[in-house]
This record gives structure tokens, C-alpha cells and sequence, in this order.
């Protein structure tokens, strides 16, 4: 793949996943990964990657952050989608003008605290509801289901959010454990990233104060970045790709990597456009190109593997099963008919 510039946290971030990551990744998947690696991501900086550098981050750019979650998710995917979430509670922050920004904004930036996200909800907006606010003395109430919650019993707060009857969605900080009025159900046994501790949380009556709220905004204003985010291929699809490469042969290999470093370059390309939501078509096609280029990455590592692929402690089936993750991650009706249109061949 095309290198990115020399940058510190990229020494630091190939230290973790060489020392500890890839070593410990087939065990992680197979028992779940433990709060000694959550320190070890926490001491490593990379949690501060694109944290402004008042509040304890290192402001990197755009490209180094995405090289990082390459290495990451190449390494250990379960850990790297733990501490994934903890990146747009630092964004929420660094836009807010609200105080919680002074309370939390240094030390998610400092590592101190591991913040996950309950949000994905809000995609099924205005059909479905899950999670309403309200109103409720000094603060806000929050009722109803979250139905994917990551990183539970690994993570210090979570950025919860909902909507308001008014048709605001409201985001806010909790913390990341049982209390009155949330509940979390038992850990959610997957096909793949089990690891990362995925649950459910019931909401009734959680109250949160006014202080906690990060970002109060109409859905039609926030919709639009959020949609964005969604349109383009992620990072962990290269980092997967290229980690299932990584176990051919240099022959067997070159056409493969010679693809992903093509779909890769014109991915960020469009990532990286000032209108994030110009070229949709676009987009969405690269995004559906580079999901195939995962799919036969990994499909060629299980055939180079044999019949040991299918074993448990098989790395390539392991990538493999991660592959079939990363291909609903983030997904959106608009991303999921466009990959749908992909695969039969529209």
C-alpha cells in the first residue's frame, strides 16, 4: 500500500500491534478482549490521535489517523473496534461550546478515560424511535432500547444519544455501567468480534443532567455528517485486507495487493474531497469495491491455509470472520442497496 508520512504515534501504534496485539489476537477472539490491553491502548496516546493539542492530543492528520486504525484493525480487530468508538465522543467534543467540553474533552484526549458511543440508532430515524428524551427537571430523561452497545465493562463513559418529541437529537455523557434507569443485557455471542463485548442497554428513565450534554441539534442538521461518514470505505477494511495478504506468498500476493493499493488511493481520495457529500455514486462504488477486494483477501488466505483454516486459532479464518463484520459495520440502507446493486453484478 502507499506509505504515509513518518509520524510518532504510527511507531507507537506498530509497537502495540507487533508486542502485543497479533501475538495475543487468536486468544482475544476466543475469550474477549481484557482490560490489560484497553491500559495498554490507553498508555500507547493513540486515543488522543485526533484530539486538539490544548486538551492533551496530537491534532494528526487525517491520513496518519487513518493509517493507525489500518494498523489496529490489521492487528487485533476486536481491540481496535473498542477503542474506535472512543473517537467520535472526542470529535463531539472538540465542535461543542457546551461545558461538559472542559469536563471530559482532556481526559478522553489523555487516554485517562475510554469513552464508547450509543448512536447508530438514530439511522432509523424518523421511521423508528428507539431511544426518546425528554425533558425532566434539571436534565434530560432517556427511555427506550439501544440495540448495539460495545465495549461494555471495558469502557469509563459512553456518549449515549436519542431524539426529542420536538425532533432534536440530544447527545449526552453517562457513565458506562449499571444504574438506575439503564440496564445492560448479557454479552452478545456473534460470528465474529464477540471479543469486543457487545450488548444491549434498556433505558428507563435514565436521567442525565444538563451538564452532560455534549450536542443538542435539529436531526435534519445533524443527519447530513453523520450520512457522510457512511459513504466511504473505513480504514479497518484495509487493515484486514492487507494483515489476510500478508499470509500469501509474495507472487500469490502481488495482484491482490496491487488491487487494494488502487481501491485504497482512490477511497481516501474521496474521503479526504471538501464536499463530503458530492460524488455519492462514486462513493458508494469504491466502498463496494473495496469490501470485494476484503472479500477475496481474506477468501485467499483461508484457501493458502487449508484445511487448518478451519480451525479457531486460525488466523485466517479469524480475518475472514472479521471481514464478514467489517461488511455490515456502519451500514445504512442507502450503503447496504448500494453494495447490494455491487454484488449482483448492477
Amino acid at each position: 500500500m502507499t506509505a504515509t508520512p513518518a509520524h510518532p504515534l504510527l511507531d507507537r501504534a506498530h509497537r502495540l500491534a507487533t508486542d502485543l496485539l497479533i501475538p495475543e489476537a487468536e486468544r482475544v477472539d476466543l475469550e474477549g478482549v481484557p482490560m490489560s490491553h484497553i491500559e495498554a491502548v490507553k498508555r500507547s496516546g493513540l486515543l488522543g490521535a485526533g484530539a486538539p493539542v490544548a486538551y492533551g492530543g496530537s491534532g494528526a492528520p487525517p491520513n496518519v489517523v487513518r493509517r493507525i486504525a489500518e494498523i489496529l484493525s490489521g492487528a487485533c480487530c476486536s481491540t481496535w473496534f473498542v477503542q474506535t468508538q472512543h473517537h467520535t465522543p472526542v470529535q463531539t467534543l472538540a465542535q461543542s461550546e457546551l461545558p461538559v467540553r472542559e469536563r471530559l474533552l482532556g481526559p478522553l484526549a489523555r487516554g485517562e478515560l475510554l469513552s464508547g458511543v450509543a448512536y447508530a440508532h438514530l439511522r432509523s430515524y424518523p421511521h423508528r424511535v428507539p431511544v426518546r428524551v425528554r425533558r425532566e427537571g434539571g436534565g434530560w430523561r432517556f427511555d427506550g432500547t439501544v440495540p448495539w452497545y460495545t465495549g461494555w465493562g471495558l469502557n469509563d463513559v459512553m456518549l449515549l444519544a436519542g431524539a426529542t418529541d420536538a425532533g432534536e437529537v440530544l447527545f449526552a455523557f453517562a457513565e458506562a455501567r449499571e444504574q438506575p434507569g439503564l440496564r445492560a443485557s448479557a454479552p452478545m455471542r456473534l460470528a465474529a468480534l464477540t471479543a469486543a463485548r457487545t450488548v444491549s442497554l434498556e433505558l428507563t428513565g435514565l436521567w442525565l443532567p444538563e451538564e452532560a450534554v455534549a450536542l443538542q441539534t435539529p436531526y435534519e442538521r445533524w443527519a447530513p455528517g453523520d450520512r457522510a461518514r457512511t459513504l466511504n470505505a473505513g480504514p479497518a477494511v484495509f487493515g484486514v485486507a492487507a494483515a489476510a495478504l500478508s499470509l500469501l506468498d509474495t507472487e500469490t500476493a502481488a495482484p491482490f495487493t496491487a488491487r487494494l493499493t488502487d481501491v485504497r488511493r482512490r477511497a481516501y481520495a474521496l474521503a479526504d474531497h471538501p464536499a463530503p457529500l458530492e460524488r455519492v455514486t462514486e462513493r458508494l462504488a469504491v466502498r463496494a469495491e473495496a469490501y470485494e477486494v476484503l472479500r477475496t483477501a481474506t477468501t485467499a488466505a483461508v484457501v493458502a491455509g487449508g484445511g487448518r483454516s478451519m480451525a479457531l486459532t486460525s488466523r485466517a479464518q479469524r480475518l475472514a470472520r472479521e471481514a464478514l463484520f467489517l461488511l455490515v459495520q456502519g451500514q445504512t440502507a442507502e450503503t447496504r442497496a448500494a453494495q447490494l446493486r455491487a454484488l449482483g453484478g448492477a
